[in-house]
């Protein structure tokens, strides 16, 4: 299906991958939903797309805003195409320093958010008999390092459902891929961030250090989102869409030396 006749609907909208999404998409001529739990951070992008876009506030944590952005959908554009799981944010710390109910609040934005929002247009791609679910993972969801343990945790739970997904839903025309970006200028290591209250000096040299690393990196990551952007559409139009995709020539050169690493062992 050409981009001009899709209707998209794009969690996590307000900066960083989902607003460069959105405006990729529109500019290509799709029909996009605009989510994000303040609605006044996308206000400029539906005024400038005012006849193919509609904002609309979603915390993909709330059931009832997940289940209200389908029907808003719905309403408007008559289908569902392609729904884009971008929403989420990074806590970080050691796992003994990890304070459970930090840890419980990012798994619902991160894994069970995109869960559910997932179940709730299913049926509506099931019916049409075609459908892409486009995940913005992360490296992190292929690899694990000190002090994102938790974070790495949450997407190696997207990746494993969402594989079983798309072998689930192939025979309905239905398409799931996920994105494993690796470090691009986004708000995830600065304002998005998350760092654990519950510090343990033993881990200052291991883990506090790396976090340290990370957080003085923001800003300047060498990966372009206006560029990732279209791997987004990309995936929205190719027939055959990988079930997995990495993003990035650094995360591609430490992917392929951890894989070489475990060769050798």
């Amino acid at each position: 299906m050409e981009l001009s006749e899709q209707v998209w609907l794009v969690t996590g909208c307000s900066s960083g991958f989902g607003r460069e999404i959105v405006l990729a998409a529109l500019a290509a001529g799709a029909r996009v939903v605009v989510t994000a739990r303040n609605t006044t951070a996308i206000e400029d992008i539906c005024q400038r797309y005012p006849q193919r876009s509609i904002a609309v506030a979603l915390d993909v944590t709330d059931s009832q805003q997940i289940h209200a952005a389908v029907a808003a959908t719905l309403e408007h554009f008559g289908r569902i195409d392609v729904l884009v799981n971008n929403a989420g944010y990074g806590y970080v710390g050691a796992i003994e320093e990890g304070e459970d109910d930090q840890v419980r609040a990012m798994f619902e934005a991160n894994f069970f958010g995109a869960l559910v929002l997932t179940k709730a247009v299913l049926p509506y791609m099931r019916k049409q008999r075609s459908g892409r679910i486009i995940n913005n993972s992360s490296q992190a969801g292929i690899m694990a390092n000190p002090g994102t343990g938790y974070y790495s945790a949450s997407k190696y739970a997207m990746e494993g459902m969402m594989e079983a997904l798309g072998k689930e839903v192939a025979p309905f025309n239905i398409f799931v891929s996920s994105v494993q970006a690796g470090a691009f200028r986004t708000d995830w290591s600065g304002r998005s961030m998350q760092r654990t209250q519950n510090t343990i000096a033993d881990y200052q040299q291991q883990v506090a250090s790396r976090i340290d690393m990370i957080a003085a990196y923001d800003g300047k990551q060498p990966g372009d989102p206006v560029r990732a952007a279209q791997t987004f559409l990309m995936l929205a139009t190719m027939v055959t869409p990988p079930p997995q995709l990495l993003l990035g020539a650094a995360c591609w050169r430490v992917i392929v030396k951890n894989w070489r690493r475990s060769l050798n062992n």
